[in-house]
């Protein structure tokens, strides 16, 4: 019977290294670049070919896809992982933005919200992503702001837009017209039956055109008075956050009802900061802090790693079970102790990511059934200090860290739809893009930007789109007490780059798009180049788990859009019908797609060979160029 197991196990094995992949593997010598539009990828080669380094494609691609509302605009946010191949150090980039003065929860509460409103100027944190590219050009990259630019200016000049842009702005242009700079933006055939551009149609942004105009022009005077590369970039860094741009903007939310002052603009400036990081099985892993929601993958591995998945199987009964079980218990860590590091209480971050916490929490995972009670687990003993949210977490239902000890389960906390709507699945999935570029030089970037998507609020005559990520904070501290919105904090984010390294060396690059579900995508992903030999690409492809059982971080109005549901699952369509009839008999609801996850894009780093292999996901628009 042992050599039976074994022989199925490595039949198993072989038939997932050798899977057929939809799209070809990238492979490339000398630089790689990939994100969420065909059009933005060729802005990073462009880049490349004209001698820029990772850091000044990825922003060519973070330029390229802000223009074409590849879900999001130039007024969101951005998030950045970096390997400074000079200092041999990973770092993060923070290029969040905060709430806005008045940005209270009395002052959500006073309108009728359980959370900030998933749309419109009152969604809005301050811009990010011009900052955080800025920034990140000027210290990391070589080339100047007019030459990263040049590509998005052309873009923004008037492009064929593509379908999946075009018939997104046609279905929401009944909310677009609330806001009139958006509505002259988005819809150039107003009155006529189809009022979206048409795909391929040329889409002209003047009013962002002039913008990103403006910026180039106050780097070029600095750099004519003298200023150094950095110093001129800066220049026009200055020029978007305490300039006439800034001036605009301010005046173009508040004309629409935005609650963003100038104040707010010239006081907010990307952070740099140490990510964190565990180490698997050799490798080390990067995530950006727990303002983003990267931690809990980081948590998840550490579950995980006191399990032995590759004799389970890929996507065996035991394998997705176990591998629910660590999501959900990672998950709901996050949901409750992730916020602004920056504002107090202190998140316990030592305790969350100790190894110590996640062999006790492994330790309690069922192994026949879902357990539909998890809930935050007690990470504060790990970490030398007694728990001060004990009476919170018991009058919510949870007794310590023994989820089978809970006495009850309030309805806020689990049950909710037995069959998931669309519009759930929407708030679930909401997208973003990624970006990731490396070189022969070392030097790798791992972004996963957003914000201001469509629908987007346009401020004034800036062509910058409104971030919508307010919606992402809480108001009532008993559901997440490090969440709270306040004026200058940023929301707990889903957007989540990673970063691999292993034996001191660039191992590999990997973002997603989806909302919630990112980090779930990326640990299977990760879980399937390390434990079962995929390549990138494969990998990429690959059938994923989704568990619903977690605190949705966006959309919706009631506390019932986002409460979780305990033992849904998202299955693809082809797991054979003997584990679907296994999952059900252990407690979970199933749902199924032929798409289990967002757009996976990763770069993987070949010492061997000398080389670098790309995959970009076939599940959306994701492109990839290598040289």
């Amino acid at each position: 019977m042992k050599k039976i197991f074994a022989l199925a196990c490595l039949l198993a094995a072989t038939t997932v290294n050798a899977q057929q992949t939809q799209k070809p593997p990238l492979h490339g010598k000398h630089w790689m670049a990939i994100t969420g539009k065909p059009l933005a990828a060729t802005a990073g080669a462009t880049l490349f070919n004209k001698g820029g380094n990772a850091v000044d494609a990825a922003c060519a691609m973070l330029a390229a896809t802000c223009t074409m509302w590849d879900v999001l605009s130039w007024g969101g946010e951005t998030q950045t992982i970096l390997y400074n191949p000079k200092t041999k150090q990973v770092i993060s980039i923070n290029a969040m933005g905060v709430a806005p003065t008045g940005a209270t929860p009395e002052f959500f509460k006073s309108k009728g919200y359980n959370f900030p409103p998933e749309y419109g100027p009152l969604a809005a944190t301050t811009p990010g992503t011009p900052g955080g590219l800025c920034y990140m050009l000027a210290e990391y990259g070589t080339k100047s702001l007019k030459e990263v630019l040049s590509p998005a200016m052309e873009l923004a000049a008037g492009y064929p837009i593509d379908a999946q842009t075009a018939n997104s702005i046609e279905r929401q242009k009944n909310r677009i017209k609330e806001w009139p700079y958006s509505k002259a933006v988005f819809l150039p055939h107003l009155g006529e039956k189809r009022e979206a551009p048409e795909a391929g149609e040329i889409f002209v942004q003047s009013d962002l055109l002039n913008t990103l105009q403006k910026m180039v022009d106050a780097e070029q005077q600095a750099l004519k008075k003298g200023a150094t590369r950095k110093a001129a970039i800066m220049a026009a860094y200055d020029r978007f956050y305490k300039g006439d741009i800034a001036q605009e903007l301010v005046r173009g939310s508040k004309e629409q009802g935005g609650l963003f002052t100038l104040q707010d603009l010239a006081n907010w400036k990307p952070l740099v900061e140490q990510p964190t990081h565990i180490t698997y099985k050799g490798i080390d892993v990067y995530k950006m802090q727990q303002w983003t929601q990267g931690p809990a993958m980081l948590q998840a591995l550490n579950i995980l790693e006191n399990v032995d998945l590759k004799s389970m199987g890929y996507n065996s009964t035991s394998y997705i079970h176990t591998v629910y079980q660590a999501m959900s218990m990672a998950f709901a860590d996050r949901d409750f102790y992730y916020g602004d590091p920056y504002f107090p209480p202190a998140e316990p971050m030592k305790g969350l990511l100790s190894k110590e916490y996640a062999k006790q929490r492994a330790a309690h995972i069922n192994k026949g059934k879902n357990d539909p009670n998890i809930g935050p687990g007690d990470p504060y003993p790990f970490q030398g200090d007694s728990n001060p949210y004990t009476a919170l977490l018991k009058a919510r239902g949870f007794s310590g860290f023994e989820s089978s000890e809970r006495n009850f389960a309030p309805t806020h906390d689990t049950g909710g739809l037995a069959l998931l709507d669309e519009a759930y699945y929407e708030r679930l999935w909401a997208g973003t893009t990624s970006v990731e570029a490396a070189d022969k030089e070392e030097w790798v970037v791992s972004i996963t930007p957003s914000g201001g998507w469509i629908p987007a609020c346009i401020a004034g005559k800036t062509g910058v789109g409104m971030s919508q990520r307010m919606q992402s904070f809480v108001l009532d501290s008993s559901l997440n007490p490090f969440n709270v919105v306040a004026p200058g904090k940023r929301p707990r984010v889903t957007l989540t780059p990673s970063l691999a390294m292993k034996d001191g060396k660039p191992f590999l690059a990997f973002a997603v798009q989806g909302g919630d579900t990112q980090d779930q995508n990326l640990l299977q992903f990760f879980l399937n180049m390390v434990e079962f030999n995929m390549t990138a690409q494969q990998a990429t492809e690959a059938a994923n788990i989704n568990t619903n059982q977690l605190w949705l971080s966006l959309g919706g109005t009631k506390t019932s859009d986002r409460q979780p549901r305990a033992g849904s699952i998202l299955l693809h369509d082809k797991t054979p019908e003997s584990i679907r009839t296994a999952l059900k008999a252990m407690g979970y609801t199933l749902s199924f797609d032929d798409r289990t996850s967002g757009p996976i894009n990763a770069i993987y780093f070949d010492w061997k060979h000398g080389s670098l292999w790309g995959g970009s996901s076939n599940h959306g628009e994701d492109y990839g160029i290598a040289w």
